[in-house]
């Protein structure tokens, strides 16, 4: 049994990125957590976002929440020291053994800052329980940024979702306020046309892609 630690910037960040292989993990016996980083300023707003997460959570069977509230679109106005602070306490109540991440190179500036906040929450000498740190991609952000070596999402871990593609799509049906029709990347069609895509990469029929950023053998 592992423990793991999905870091999501914003409700529905760990669906669209994580979301089949989640439902692996679960399979598998594992405690999957969710850090969900911020909150927006409308409280009733807010309040259904966050009612759809834990709807969704319950359906994936995560073992918790975290809701660390920070405020959506400002976390570069806030004190470093308070962001890395926040994550790193669920880092330290989890004690995780896989983490996964958002792509540094994603165009929202809140995946930036989640992202170079959880690699310091992550440090390998408080977390020597830590074998494996991924980056995920997310639609409609990690292909949007302007394209460039730094920003660019080069996966080199594939995990296969053919059994829980149906679970994913399930699971991102209860964020009902983050859906929209296709051509849109958060489309229920636009999710299963690029889990079809990372899926042929490998030959299999649907398969989530990762960026690993840091690993370590047993």
């Amino acid at each position: 049994m592992k423990k793991i630690l999905i870091i999501a910037p914003h409700n529905d960040d760990e669906v669209l990125g994580v979301g089949g292989t989640i439902a692996k993990h679960v399979k598998q016996g594992d405690k999957v957590y969710i850090c969900s980083v911020t909150i927006g300023p409308n409280s009733e707003r807010a309040t259904m976002i966050r009612d759809e997460a834990l709807n969704s959570h319950r359906f994936l069977g995560i073992t918790k929440t975290f809701f660390l509230d920070l405020p959506v679109v400002n976390l570069a106005q806030l004190p470093t020291t308070e962001i890395n602070t926040a994550i790193e306490n669920v880092v330290n109540e989890v004690k995780p053994n896989i983490a996964y991440i958002p792509h540094r190179g994603d165009m929202h500036i809140d995946h930036k800052v989640v992202s170079e906040s959880s690699m310091v929450a992550l440090r390998p000498l408080n977390n020597p329980q830590l074998e494996i740190i991924y980056a995920y991609e997310t639609l409609s952000e990690t292909e949007w940024d302007i394209p460039s070596a730094s920003n660019a999402f080069l996966p080199n871990v594939y995990s296969e979702v053919t059994d829980t593609i149906d679970e994913k799509l399930e699971a991102m049906k209860f964020y009902k306020s983050q859906l929209y029709k296709f051509p849109h990347p958060r489309s229920l069609r636009a999710i299963k046309a690029l889990s079809e895509y990372r899926g042929s990469t490998i030959g299999v029929e649907h398969a989530e892609s990762f960026m690993l950023i840091r690993g370590k053998f047993n």
